[in-house]
């Protein structure tokens, strides 16, 4: 079935079920980001296949919004659908409410599904439905015309040793109980994936290149219960949780068990799906919060943070050989954008305890590499010569530890054009490297310096500049992040954040440069404590398209010092040719 044809077959349902408008979220019963593949609607009815973006399908017109990462991609994949593409945050775009509002008729109906709709955008369609005289349902239409959507996996649940999580499972349960008290709770539902695979430091790959596995918490002052698919739980998983005082019950049973509670206030973060508000409103009070582990979980611990520092340096053995071979042999031997992710991944292989990729790799080259969250495909991804820019943003899960890392460089020669951007790139990531901090700022405070460059040139990007990025964990965790929106979270000791400005002409080129950053006490001084960040990667960037002329004295000693460091880090697990061109690479400008 073609995207439009899926759109008519969902329509039918509409019209069955007296229904002006349904809405598609991209998301699964946990709100996921990344999501198992028989939960990918949104991907599937529309063609669209981002990370970011929802559908709204009305009787006759049909729109889908997303944002700045994804404006070129789906402006692609959504050619020929029938659907709309609304630029999220742009001037002019009008909200999805408003427009729903605007595009049925008084007394209306408007269907979700709720167990792939969150409690916050119910409360939302609620309230500015109720007074447009709309009735806002629970109809999952979708299970009728996508029938062949696949079974959740059996891939087994494995344990997540106290060495690498740091902390242990009656501990992290324990914290939370605290603060459980402190709001005044009695119950605690957990429904995040990875705040489910952090308390109970099990890991598992129900999610492609996230290593969790579908399952629900709920803590009581006295018990914890933890529902997954139980024969997924290897023996040593089985045991940890036996031994954490961890109760184990079928994935299916979790409503099931909600609707025993009565008379209890119920802890539950408003991103939690709508069903299970459904399941406990009548007898229950809620505490709307986020789940108290998910700011833990951010903090990363000393054993965490060394398992980065570790699993780097594998990173960047792999990358070094990898950006070796590229621009070796680019120009000489067939290959193209999927072809070489194919072969970075191989290079990663090679390192210990490597379990896979963090997430799909974006290779863009040429015109490509300005779709920001590009996705080569098998068929027909661009063939790579040495006669353009590419960029290759792209990242492993180890045992020990996440990485994401953008590189941007030239096969063959660049413009000075490019040059200029690149170096402008670099210099706001080597800004916020360097820059020292007072406690309680917030990533919004300090996204300006890495944009600053292009500003002064009247240039921007149209992504955030740092996502918290978790431990052996999920590639994009908050609860913080640096970027333009106005997140209250202040950045605190522990935690792991990307630093990633980005250069974008549509249709020429696209240039990001990206590092791993960590927060740190830098010094207490007479007007407070005062934080920095650690650099967490090691890999050197391309020197030939930096315009040295650009960069202040200091800027240079930094990114020097860089190359210094990854020489140190890297060069003893280097040989040959290889360790050659590298000592060349980090050589100081």
């Amino acid at each position: 079935m073609t995207s439009k044809e899926k759109v008519a077959a969902l329509r039918e349902e509409m019209q069955k079920n007296n229904v002006d408008a349904f809405i598609v979220y991209s998301a699964d019963p946990h709100m996921s980001e990344y999501l198992p593949e028989e939960w990918q609607e949104r991907a599937w009815l529309s063609g669209f296949l981002g990370s970011a973006g929802f559908v709204v399908i009305t009787r006759d017109k049909a729109g889908l919004w997303t944002d700045g990462r994804y404006f070129t991609q789906a402006a692609i994949e959504l050619e020929g659908s029938g659907i709309e593409l609304f630029k999220d945050g742009m001037e002019g775009t009008p909200h999805y409410i408003d427009w729903i509002v605007s595009e049925i008729p008084a007394g209306g109906r408007v269907a979700v599904n709720t167990l792939a709709a969150s409690n916050a955008n119910w409360e939302l369609l609620s309230q500015k439905f109720n007074s447009k005289n709309i009735s806002l349902v629970d109809l999952p239409l979708l299970k009728e015309v996508w029938k062949d959507r696949g079974t959740p996996s059996a891939n087994p649940i494995f344990v997540h040793p106290v060495e690498r999580a740091g902390k242990s499972v009656a501990d992290k349960i324990a914290a939370i109980r605290q603060k459980m008290e402190e709001q005044e709770a009695t119950v605690h539902i957990i429904s995040s994936l990875d705040d489910v695979a952090w308390t109970t430091n099990l890991r598992g790959s129900d999610v492609d290149s996230n290593p969790v596995f579908l399952g629900y918490i709920v803590i009581t002052k006295n018990d914890a219960v933890l529902f997954t698919g139980l024969d997924k739980l290897e023996v040593e998983a089985r045991k940890q949780m036996d031994d954490s005082f961890v109760k184990m019950m079928p994935y299916e049973e979790f409503y099931n068990y909600l609707k025993a509670f009565k008379n209890e206030k119920i802890l539950v973060s408003p991103n939690s799906n709508q069903q299970i508000f459904e399941t406990l409103k009548a007898d229950n009070q809620f505490i709307k919060a986020p789940v108290p582990g998910n700011l833990m979980k951010a903090q990363k611990n000393e054993a965490e943070l060394e398992g980065f520092r570790k699993v780097m340096v594998r990173d960047g053995v792999a990358m070094v050989k990898f950006l070796y071979w590229l621009t070796h042999n680019a120009g000489k031997e067939t290959m193209n954008e999927y072809s070489i992710g194919e072969k970075l991944r191989g290079f990663r292989a090679e390192g210990e305890n490597f379990v896979g990729e963090s997430f799909g790799s974006i290779i863009g080259y040429k015109d490509n590499g300005a779709i920001m969250h590009y996705s080569a495909k098998k068929e027909g991804s661009k063939e790579v010569t040495n006669d353009a820019t590419i960029l290759v943003d792209s990242g492993g899960q180890y045992l020990e530890g996440t990485t994401d890392i953008t590189r941007t460089f030239a096969l063959g020669t660049a413009s000075e054009e490019f040059k200029r951007n690149s170096t402008l790139v670099l210099q706001g990531l080597i800004r916020l490297s360097m820059v020292k901090f007072p406690k309680g700022t917030k990533g919004v405070h300090l996204d300006a310096i890495a944009r600053l460059p292009l500003w002064m040139e009247g240039k921007d990007f149209n992504h955030g500049t740092g996502h918290g990025v978790g431990s052996f964990m999920n590639v994009h965790e908050g609860p913080h992040s640096i970027r333009k929106d106005l997140n209250p979270q202040d950045l605190l000791p522990g935690m792991v954040c990307s630093n990633e400005p980005g250069y974008y002409l549509e249709g020429q080129y696209g240039i990001r440069h990206e590092n791993l950053i960590a927060v740190k006490e830098a010094e207490k001084t007479i007007h407070g404590t005062f934080y920095e960040f650690e650099t967490l990667t090691f890999c050197p960037f391309f020197t030939d398209t930096v315009v040295k002329e650009i960069l202040s004295e200091k800027e240079i000693a930094w990114l020097n010092s860089y190359h210094k460091t990854c020489e140190e880090k890297l060069a003893p697990y280097l040989e040959g040719e290889v360790k050659e061109w590298f000592l060349q690479l980090v050589s100081p400008i």
